[in-house]
């Protein structure tokens, strides 16, 4: 196959990630995996809320998943960047697999609680491992040119498997009544994704070589601080999920609020990746950016506009337009921040930058997932969405006065200085 050319024509061509066959694997395989574990959360959490009736156990669901994600991060950067990153992600993925075949034994014996939530934590053990060494692979499946393009078609990816794996999670609920099958697919997912991952021929970049040290695992975290536009973009994204995680509460208004049942839930739970899905899409067609970061601080503060408006909302088409809106703007800063992590990293630090980046994240959407359930079992839910979308707002405006730097931001460019 004759690859592209580094010009203007292959760097608009919003196809262009997308004729390489190893980023092609990838990209299924990441899109199959997304599938089960969208249905898996959608079906934990309606399972945990039909049984416990209480926020609380909602939040927890996020927690447990996000203590072994921010304890074990560093050490799986490290990791990530000493061994074959493919076969941690085998691995990982098998793992994945098993905690979900625990998951289904115990929907299908009405286990207790506690097991439920510790094969969630094991997800959670396996989620720490395999996001640093899954998402150092899209550098060997694409040329450097072509970051933003493969970046653009992984969220776009995810966010497809958002809006069918809730789908057809609500269908499978609204008329078997039984969630135990949906675990089973996501463990048969997870060894899909291993099979097609394992007919990847891409190029192997070289890897660190020094010995497991605090200083060696703190590196990550001095390149994040010393990289203000990286530490900006990630801050920003961190606490606007962390405090706009209205997803969370979706259980409560579709049966208290809204009351529109599992159906009415999985249409809200694929309104945000619709709205996610049509901005990728805009984004892959449309110029490569030119004043990025401007771009990233609207985006965000769009969204914060977006949870409040959510949260206020009696009117399920209304929630469903705010839920939709919401994911558009989040996608613009989902894209942003990805290509940012590829072009402006060296690829021997990928492992722990991720790592970073996974601690990040984690945080904002699982621990964002248990500050939403605690608020909401506090104050009520509406005084936790629109209060988390104040928040929000907030933190843009403080972003834009700590992070300068972001205001500058332009293009999303390999800089120079990065190998």
């Amino acid at each position: 196959m004759t690859l592209p050319d580094h010009s203007t024509a292959a760097r608009r061509d919003p196809y262009a990630a997308l004729r390489y066959s190893d980023f092609r694997l990838l990209l299924t395989g990441r899109f199959i995996t997304s599938f089960g574990n969208e249905m898996l959360s959608f079906a934990i959490a309606w399972e945990l809320w039909l049984r416990t009736h209480k926020a609380f156990a909602l939040g927890m669901v996020g927690l447990v998943q996000v203590v072994p994600v921010i304890v074990l991060s560093l050490p799986a950067g490290h990791v990530a960047d000493q061994y074959n990153r493919r076969r941690i992600v085998l691995i990982t993925q098998l793992f994945t697999g098993l905690c979900a075949l625990g998951l289904a034994l115990l929907s299908y014996g009405q286990g207790s609680l506690f097991l439920i939530y510790l094969c969630l934590f094991g997800i959670g053990v396996a989620r720490a491992f395999n996001d640093p060494a899954s998402s150092t692979l899209v550098p060997e499946t694409v040329p450097p040119h072509l970051f933003s393009s493969a970046a653009t078609w992984n969220s776009s990816s995810w966010h497809i498997a958002s809006i069918v794996g809730p789908a057809v999670a609500g269908l499978i609920i609204a008329f078997s009544n039984n969630v135990a099958a949906i675990y089973i697919f996501d463990a048969l997912g997870a060894v899909v994704f291993s099979i097609l991952l394992s007919a990847i021929k891409g190029k192997r970049l070289p890897l660190a070589r020094k010995s497991a040290t605090w200083e060696s695992l703190a590196e990550g975290i001095k390149f994040m601080r010393d990289t203000k536009i990286i530490l900006a973009a990630i801050t920003l994204d961190m606490f606007a999920v962390l405090f706009g995680g209205a997803v969370a509460l979706l259980p409560i208004y579709a049966t208290d609020i809204l009351k529109v049942g599992a159906q009415g839930m999985g249409v809200m739970r694929a309104a945000p990746s619709i709205g996610a899905l049509l901005m990728a899409f805009l984004l892959a067609h449309l110029p490569p950016m030119k004043n990025a970061g401007k771009t990233l601080l609207l985006a965000v503060a769009g969204f914060g506009a977006c949870t409040i408006i959510f949260g206020f909302s009696n009117w399920f088409w209304l929630s469903v337009l705010m839920l939709t809106l919401l994911g558009g703007l989040d996608n613009i800063s989902v894209v942003i921040r990805a290509t940012l992590l590829l072009t402006h990293t060296p690829n021997e630090m990928r492992g722990r930058i991720s790592a970073v980046n996974g601690i990040f994240l984690g945080v904002s959407n699982e621990l964002g997932s248990f500050e939403s359930g605690f608020a909401a079992a506090l104050f009520g839910p509406i005084i936790a969405v629109v209060g988390g979308g104040i928040a929000t707002i907030l933190v843009v405006l403080s972003i834009a006065k700590i992070f300068p730097q972001i205001l500058h931001l332009k293009t999303l460019d390999v800089p120079e200085q990065v190998p």
